[in-house]
């Protein structure tokens, strides 16, 4: 994910671009792989999984990305491939993600009411905008209303993990990220649209945020 805005599309930068998509979907297709092709070797599909995870965080900092993106990316997977190791299960890897989308679904939510929607906080930055939209009632209300869909995909996505791992559907869990990819995709299309139909007509958009005092530019 840039630093600063690149002038993509405001929302699309939450997708990360190409490298944004090999992230979200190698290290657990990886994982599954290796686990089938070397006869259930749980060590070895721990080793790709790392070794995916490590390769993409060496290649994000050469891009130049925050490191703060780079640590959890890298976290996400080490966490989730020492857990299927720790408990010698590989629907272990996907127990630690049920569990991460449970608690962003609750850190999204907690956002929303402590006046701070995390999609704001995410994307504000990016554009160059900084915090400054906590000053414009309209787009806190845009960002509060388009956060409320990322709860809604994180309770989902656990939702549909949650009978896999029940019952043991390991290959499918594998196939999973390529699903939740595209449902991310619809999330930032949703997380647009919602902005565009909660902003005022006259209202600048999104890269001005206004004061309340201030008249948005006509």
């Amino acid at each position: 994910m840039p630093t600063r805005d690149d002038g993509r599309h405001p929302l699309s930068i939450l997708m990360g671009g190409p490298w944004g998509a090999i992230e979200a979907m190698a290290p657990t297709a990886l994982f599954v792989i290796a686990y089938f092709s070397f006869n259930n070797n749980l060590t070895i599909a721990v080793g790709v999984a790392l070794g995916a995870a490590g390769l993409l965080a060496l290649i994000k900092i050469r891009r130049g990305e925050r490191p703060i993106r780079v640590l959890t990316g890298l976290l996400g997977v080490a966490i989730a491939a020492l857990w299927a190791a720790y408990s010698d299960d590989p629907l272990g890897f996907f127990q630690v993600r049920v569990l991460a989308n449970v608690l962003s679904a609750l850190a999204f939510a907690i956002s929303i009411f402590i006046r701070r929607p995390l999609i704001g906080v995410i994307v504000g930055p990016l554009l160059g905008t900084g915090m400054r939209w906590r000053s414009d009632p309209d787009l806190v209300r845009g960002y509060s209303r388009a956060t409320w869909l990322w709860v809604l995909l994180s309770l989902v996505r656990a939702g549909i993990q949650v009978p896999l791992i029940a019952a043991g559907q390991l290959a499918w869990l594998g196939a999973t990220p390529f699903l939740f990819y595209g449902l991310v995709a619809l999330t930032v299309a949703g997380s647009w649209w919602v902005m565009q139909r909660t902003l005022p007509a006259g209202h600048p958009g999104i890269r001005t945020p206004q004061s309340e005092t201030s008249e948005p530019d006509r």
